[in-house]
């Protein structure tokens, strides 16, 4: 318990007075009643000033037994995610910033699994993103290692265009 500064106890005594004496005029109470009266007023004039210490958050699981090759394990309710980020948000309205800072966590704490994350990188490297165009390998028929035509292929390279094309979208009858 912090006490951010000092009560004047007369002050104290003061106020106290004046509330029980205002009770006790416009209310009956028992004579063997007013000392636990004046106690519990003063005791609560007397914790006003004073803000109780936040308990440290205690985690689910440990840091170090959250993360899981296949798996993360959340902090707050021990539930495994392949991705911690949607869970965090939707469920406790952190985001993976708040959550490090709340559980002490390393800046570099992953919100995927291990495993799941190298999963991802596979399938995009394999899709050739991260690559530029021009990097793009294309095969001897003029087709591109996807299987669409490429762009000289088309004749898109040198600008010709055969027909062009209709507009999309909803049709306008003019009246």
């Amino acid at each position: 318990m912090t006490e951010p500064y000092k009560v004047d106890q007369s002050a104290l005594l003061s106020l106290t007075a004046d509330i029980v004496a205002a009770h006790v005029g416009s209310n009956q109470v028992a004579q063997a009643d007013l000392p636990l009266l004046i106690s519990s007023v003063h005791d609560a004039l007397a914790g006003l000033g004073v803000t109780p210490e936040e308990e440290a958050p205690t985690s689910a699981v440990s840091v170090r037994a959250s993360v899981k090759p296949d798996y993360l394990v959340c902090l707050e309710d021990g539930r495994k995610f392949k991705t911690l980020k949607r869970h965090l948000m939707t469920s406790y309205g952190l985001t993976p910033d708040q959550y490090r800072a709340k559980w002490n966590l390393p800046a570099d704490y992953p919100m995927v699994a291990p495993v799941y994350a190298a999963r991802r990188s596979a399938l995009a490297k394999a899709s050739g993103l991260g690559r530029k165009r021009a990097e793009l390998p294309t095969a001897s028929d003029g087709t591109q290692r996807d299987g669409e035509p490429s762009a000289v292929a088309t004749g898109r390279a040198s600008g010709a265009n055969t027909t062009p094309r209709r507009k999309r979208g909803r049709l306008s009858i003019s009246v």
